[in-house]
C-alpha cells in the first residue's frame, strides 16, 4: 500500500495539481484583497458611501439583556456580504480567463515557431571558397608591390 500511494503522490500530474492549489489559494487572498480593498470602498463612494459587506436585511433584531449582552444573535441577510462574493468571483473568474487566454497565445507562438522550417546556414561551396582565397591572394600582392615602391 505504501508503495503504490509513493507511485501516486511521485506523478506529475498530482504535483502539478498541488503547485495549482497553493498558487490559487495565494491568489484567491490577492483577489480578496483587491475587492474588499479597492473595489467596494470605490463602488461604496460612487452609491454614496456605503459599505456593502455590512448590508443587512434583519428579519429578528438581536435580543439583548440590561447589561448590553448579546442573548439571542440577530437573524439577519447578508445581502452585502453576497454582493461582495459575487465581485470576487467575478474578478477571479476575469483574471483566469486573461491567464488563460495569455498561456494559450504564447503556445500557439511557441508552436508556430517549432513548426517553422529552420534555414541552415548556406556553406559557400569548393569553388567559392577558392575563388575567395584568390582575391585575398590577389590583394595582398597589390599591397605588397605597392610597400616596395
Amino acid at each position: 500500500m505504501f508503495k503504490e500511494f509513493k507511485e501516486f503522490i511521485s506523478k506529475g500530474n498530482v504535483l502539478d495539481m498541488a503547485v495549482g492549489v497553493i498558487i490559487g489559494g495565494a491568489f484567491g487572498k490577492i483577489v480578496t484583497s483587491l475587492v474588499n480593498d479597492i473595489f467596494m470602498p470605490l463602488l461604496g463612494a460612487i452609491t454614496g458611501g456605503a459599505d456593502f459587506s455590512s448590508k443587512k436585511f434583519i428579519i429578528n433584531p438581536a435580543v439583548l439583556d440590561e447589561a448590553g449582552n448579546i442573548i439571542t444573535e440577530e437573524a439577519a441577510i447578508k445581502y452585502g456580504s453576497f454582493i461582495q462574493n459575487i465581485v470576487d468571483f467575478l474578478l477571479i473568474a476575469i483574471c483566469i480567463f486573461l491567464m488563460t487566454k495569455a498561456v494559450a497565445k504564447m503556445q500557439e507562438k511557441l508552436k508556430k515557431k517549432e513548426e517553422e522550417p529552420v534555414e541552415e546556414e548556406k556553406k559557400p561551396t569548393q569553388e567559392e571558397l577558392l575563388a575567395e582565397l584568390l582575391e585575398s591572394y590577389k590583394t595582398v600582392n597589390k599591397l605588397n608591390d605597392q610597400s616596395e615602391n
